[in-house]
């Protein structure tokens, strides 16, 4: 296992589910991790159960301004940072009309994702060592799913800001990598999975076993092999990515 003692690290949506499993991993790893969320139960929690060094910080990354704030909170306390994962997010389905979900899931997942890459800029460790930052996407980046426009739209446009970014800090030495998740056993997968149900009429363990019947394995990925996927890019073996898409989803994608 890498030691990552000495580097500090921010993780966004640290409170559930990929996000919590993330930041234990960093921490077990040795990294003073900012748990970054809106709950702070959740995130206290998080932080208890690390048994390392973390700062909690409440913040909602559609603000660019609490995002900033949050983010030098975390440099006051650990120092410069060394990377970030920008894991918060929202799902489920939206459609046209006065309920329309459009706003609420792009101005999370896109711009909250653009609002703590810039926050992470300006808090930026120097080198000459690598720096990492890691964005959190979706299978669903890499496929259309009917009646999930904003969801789609909004993790493909991540891929774009990845390979954008990854040649915007080339020259520092700062490595910029996205990750496409499939199907997660987390609370997000599981709302997925009964909006599916009740959209059918089906029982919750019927649209569970139709949507896992379109996978491959066959099964749900754990939270905790998306943070060792995490834990490799921001690791020695990590060294010669950058602008790169990792796809540990089941074989719900191959490409």
């Amino acid at each position: 296992m890498a030691d990552y003692s000495g580097r500090n690290v921010v993780v966004t949506g640290a409170g559930t589910g990929i996000g919590r499993a993330i930041a234990l991993g960093l921490a077990r790893r040795g990294a003073s991790v900012g748990l970054l969320g809106r709950r702070e139960e959740l995130l206290l929690e998080v932080a208890e159960e690390a048994l390392g060094d973390t700062h909690v910080v409440v913040v909602e990354v559609r603000d660019a301004e609490a995002v900033d704030a949050a983010f030098q909170e975390v440099s006051s306390e650990f120092g410069l940072l060394h990377g970030v994962v920008a894991n918060a997010g929202l799902g489920g389905p939206n459609a046209p009309g006065l309920d329309d979900r459009w706003d609420e899931v792009v101005r999370t997942n896109l711009d909250g994702t653009y609002h703590t890459i810039r926050a992470f800029e300006r808090n930026l460790a120097p080198g000459p060592g690598y720096r990492h930052a890691v964005l959190i996407s979706s299978c669903l980046a890499r496929f259309g799913v009917p009646g999930y426009t904003a969801y789609c739209a909004s993790k493909a446009a991540l891929l774009g800001m990845t390979r954008a970014l990854a040649l915007e800090w080339a020259d520092r030495g700062v490595l910029v990598n996205a990750i496409c998740p499939g199907w997660v056993d987390t609370e997000m997968a599981r709302s997925g999975i009964q909006v599916i149900a009740d959209q059918k009429g089906q029982h919750f363990e019927e649209a569970r076993r139709e949507a896992l019947a379109l996978v491959p394995l066959g099964r749900m990925s754990e939270p905790e092999e998306i943070a060792e996927t995490v834990a490799f890019l921001m690791g020695p073996g990590g060294g010669s990515f950058t602008g790169q898409t990792l796809d540990p989803n089941c074989g719900s994608w191959m490409g």
